[in-house]
């Protein structure tokens, strides 16, 4: 009698003890993922053709910072640049790859391409990614990206007409339209392609200028002032966006009104663009990298296309060169610079 009372006791200790650790188990799966994840140190790459961090490049940080990130505590950030030599994206990104990064940001699309030939494990967010990444093979589709890629895209390429509308628009008499573009970057090369065909569309002349270092800038426009350029289109891709200050002195000095196909080389001192906001972009691709790390997989985040563009003009680069903005297309600009 005695020894069933003792093994009803030791029953009842056995499922107290059960349900205890039932319910530990269920309390921590149902903790927010932050709260499982506050003692990881998180590894994030950062694989670029530009020089260096740029304004673009603080903003994505900043917005993981509002996110939780803190560097040299939570997060520890690999920065890897190729400073215009693309040729070294590969050997970049595989060395990111053996850092065994928890999640892979990459800029332009031979940075994104380069990184999905390093890697088919590591989460990538790609940013700035021009060139149809569909048609590249990176990934299945914008609603279901498939496999370890996705991010915000850029959609320069298909921009090309209202570029090309709005250049001969604000300048009504010129006759022939020069492209200035990084001969090596697929999203230039798309950009030169829809570019022509919308010169043409208008009846206008077209001249390409394709360039392969920062040492081709100087011919580049001692052919547009051979071949009677009257305006240009600057593709803001591979090095001419990381050489953006020089482009823009050159532009300057050969007094050729241009659309810049990035805010940014407005912001340093070019004439006009038309493009959507590269820094809200930034952020998106902070939430992204915020997800990713949370859990969330790569193919299941549909990749995102800017649907805010804006007009930016820049009345001191006009006064510089000697032009005057017609007050229709101005009175059209969300931004203004004076």
């Amino acid at each position: 009698m005695r020894n069933r009372r003792k093994a009803r006791r030791l029953n009842k200790l056995n499922r107290n003890l059960i349900s205890l650790v039932v319910g530990a188990l269920f309390v921590a799966l149902s903790l927010p993922v932050e709260a499982q994840h506050a003692n990881k140190v998180y590894r994030v790459g950062f694989l670029s053709n530009g020089s260096g961090i740029r304004q673009q490049d603080e903003v994505l940080q900043k917005g993981l910072h509002e996110r939780g990130y803190i560097e040299g505590q939570n997060m520890i950030s690999e920065w890897r640049f190729t400073k215009g030599k693309a040729e070294l994206l590969p050997e970049l990104a595989a060395e990111l790859v053996r850092l065994k990064v928890d999640c892979l940001v990459t800029s332009g699309i031979q940075a994104a391409r380069a990184g999905k030939q390093a890697t088919t494990s590591i989460p990538i967010v790609m940013i700035n990614a021009s060139d149809d990444p569909i048609r590249q093979g990176l990934i299945a589709s914008l609603a279901r990206p498939g496999g370890n890629i996705t991010g915000v895209i850029d959609i320069a390429s298909e921009l090309a007409g209202k570029r090309v509308a709005l250049l001969k628009e604000t300048f009504p008499r010129i006759s022939k339209i020069g492209h200035l573009s990084d001969r090596n970057s697929p999203s230039g090369v798309a950009h030169l392609r829809e570019v022509e065909a919308a010169v043409q569309t208008i009846g206008l002349r077209f001249s390409p200028l394709e360039v392969q270092s920062p040492g081709d800038f100087d011919n580049a426009f001692r052919i547009a002032s051979k071949e009677r350029v009257d305006a240009l289109i600057v593709a803001g891709v591979g090095f001419i966006n990381s050489h953006r200050e020089e482009v823009v002195k050159l532009v300057d000095k050969a007094r050729l009104p241009a659309m810049h196909t990035t805010e940014s080389l407005v912001l340093s001192g070019g004439l006009m663009s038309y493009a959507d906001n590269v820094f809200a972009r930034a952020l998106r691709a902070a939430v992204y990298v915020d997800k990713i790390l949370k859990g969330t997989k790569p193919a299941d985040l549909p990749v995102e296309a800017p649907r805010d563009f804006k007009l930016i003009i820049n009345l001191k680069a006009a006064k510089q060169i000697g032009v005057t903005i017609p007050p229709n297309v101005l009175a059209r600009a969300d931004k203004v610079i004076k």
